[in-house]
């Protein structure tokens, strides 16, 4: 049977992150008290210290920037696709996209 993995809320990440940074817990002992795991809390205090406000977007959510980079490459996608057909096609026909 399949087990379920836990998810946390992005204020409990944040609170967690700050046991370590304002607090003065080393991460292991934070991590012992919270029953997770120091590398998770290491990841989330390295991912808070890099992204500030964007971190923890939540589940389905990406930060601006990687959405805007996901539709980017989608739109990339898209157009080699196009380009590809219209590179393919027989001479003589011409098409209008």
């Amino acid at each position: 049977m399949p087990t379920q993995r836990k998810s946390y809320s992005r204020q409990f990440k944040i609170d967690a992150v700050k046991l370590v940074t304002d607090h003065g817990y080393k991460i292991s002992e934070a991590a012992r008290n919270l029953e997770i795991n120091p590398n998770l809390l290491g990841k989330w205090k390295n991912q808070l210290a890099a992204e500030n406000d964007q971190a923890f977007p939540g589940k389905g959510h990406m930060a601006p920037e990687k959405e805007e980079l996901h539709r980017l490459r989608m739109e990339n996608q898209r157009l080699r696709m196009e380009h590809e057909i219209l590179k393919n096609r027989p001479k003589g026909v011409y098409l209008s996209l």
